[in-house]
């Protein structure tokens, strides 16, 4: 007599351990957490991890962060951005040093990942903090492509359009730009909506339609897009873009919003 087997659970994420090895501002309310992670599985470009806190009185709070290194480097990096009415990112943001730890379990997420071996074009879309994970696959994009051949670059050329409220609040600035400069098969397009500084030439208004189609790939193309940010900003995006004919199967999001507490 033949027996059927239940189909196995899912193994559980463990919760791990971390240290915290370096705390870089990266603007006024943002913060870059350099994390060592004893057993680290690795990671894909855009995941994300868990973060939980743990009060003296037993009382926990968890939130999700997106990973902003690359999978090619040792440690894991989160940036976060602080709430001024947050449970966990001030603590994050304003308490924690090095030396100091945290818990944390992941990787998570297989739907909103990108590797080279995916190939381009790559569109990549973001408003404020969303540039998080897309850093992550910009990152991965030099780590694989910093040795390679211009052929090989220009098989995956990439592009960036990030909104921002003001210069000041633009998150990697100096790195997107040095990554630019580098590489003449990466665009980085910057929109800032409320404020900008003297001689600016670049946009000047929320992501729309229009500025979409200047600075996208033709959907003849068929760009691969990923688009992460604020809920309003992603629905407009997605929905511009396929719009202008691009392949909703091809436009990935990503969104913040309401998880039922403040970060």
């Amino acid at each position: 007599m033949s027996t059927v087997s239940a189909p196995a659970r899912p193994r559980a994420i463990a919760w791990r351990l971390a240290s915290v090895a370096e705390v870089r501002a990266e603007t006024v309310t943002t913060r870059t957490l350099v994390l060592d992670v004893p057993g680290w599985p690795g990671h894909r470009a855009g995941q994300h991890v868990d973060v939980r806190l743990t009060a003296e009185d037993g009382y926990q709070a968890q939130r999700s962060y997106s990973i902003a290194s690359a999978p090619e480097t040792p440690r894991l990096a989160l940036t976060v951005e602080r709430l001024e009415d947050g449970e966990v990112s001030p603590y994050l943001t304003d308490v924690l040093r090095p030396g100091d730890r945290l818990e944390l379990r992941g990787p998570i997420g297989g739907y909103f990942v990108w590797d080279v071996t995916l190939g381009g074009p790559l569109l990549l879309v973001a408003g404020g903090s969303g540039i998080v994970p897309l850093m992550a696959m910009l990152r991965h994009r030099a780590a694989v492509l910093q040795h390679a051949d211009a052929r090989a670059r220009h098989e995956v050329p990439a592009r960036l359009l990030y909104s921002a409220r003001r210069w000041d609040d633009v998150i990697y600035r100096e790195e997107l730009a040095r990554l630019a400069e580098g590489d003449e098969t990466l665009e980085v397009a910057l929109t800032l909506t409320r404020e900008a500084p003297r001689g600016w030439t670049g946009f000047r208004r929320r992501i729309d339609k229009m500025m979409l189609a200047e600075v996208a790939w033709p959907p003849a193309e068929r760009p691969r897009a990923f688009v992460c940010g604020p809920t309003p900003l992603v629905e407009a995006v997605a929905a511009a873009l396929v719009e202008l004919g691009h392949d909703p199967a091809r436009v990935k999001t990503e969104r913040f919003g309401p998880t039922g507490g403040s970060a």
